[in-house]
């Protein structure tokens, strides 16, 4: 199965993930830029393309009976639509948050300065998308949906509403607490979705793409 941790810049992502490598068997972890990151502007469709990627490199461990962990900001959404995404047997994602002043300072204080006061309100914006986007799969979808991939299928989700089960997206908000009790949350996470997932109880297993949205009143929009 492929677990994911998303969010914006600054939150711990791939600091969480790499912290709990060690403490689980069958699990590998990387983060999603060690493909490489080109110099802004990004080139059109950079992120879907690459999430398609880091997917089919998912397959390739669920094949061997291994669990990929990946760091990113690939959103839940986005992760859904890229072509190859219903051929994993299994799919959670976690978003990892963090107050706006901590992420200012975490992103002024690395990469040398590299960006400025434009760029990291711009983090901010995308850490507030983030969390509405985690809530409801109606909260702006066309954030990522407008101009997107021409290969990506945004109809997967878009019908769907925040009461509907696969549209679950895990929480750790590294906030004033210490490091330590963030990996103890992130590796409980991760634990909790791999025994959904063996019981069959992960509503993000397969098949999960051709299930109906099941019924109930319309979620009011965040």
């Amino acid at each position: 199965m492929l677990l994911k941790l998303t969010g914006s810049s600054g939150a711990g992502k791939t600091t969480l993930a790499f912290a709990v490598a060690d403490r689980l068997d069958g699990i590998v972890v990387h983060e999603f830029d060690e493909v490489g990151v080109p110099d802004p502007p990004f080139p059109p469709h950079w992120r879907s393309r690459m999430t398609e990627r880091w997917v089919r490199r998912a397959l390739e461990y669920q094949a061997a009976g291994v669990d990929l962990l990946l760091s990113g900001n690939t959103p839940l959404g986005e992760l859904l639509a890229v072509p190859s995404a219903p051929l994993l047997d299994g799919i959670a994602v976690c978003l990892i948050d963090v107050g706006d002043p901590v992420r200012r300072d975490r992103i002024a204080a690395r990469d040398g300065g590299r960006w400025d006061e434009a760029a990291t309100d711009a983090f901010c914006g995308w850490a507030a998308w983030h969390r509405g986007h985690a809530r409801d799969p109606r909260f702006r979808p066309d954030v990522i949906t407008e101009d997107g991939w021409p290969e990506m299928a945004w109809h997967r989700w878009t019908a769907w509403t925040a009461e509907d089960p696969r549209w679950r997206t895990g929480l750790v908000d590294t906030t004033g607490q210490p490091l330590a009790r963030s990996v103890d949350q992130v590796e409980r996470w991760v634990t909790e979705q791999r025994v959904a997932h063996r019981a069959g109880r992960l509503p993000l297993s397969r098949d999960w793409a051709d299930q109906a949205p099941p019924p109930g009143p319309p979620s009011t929009r965040h």
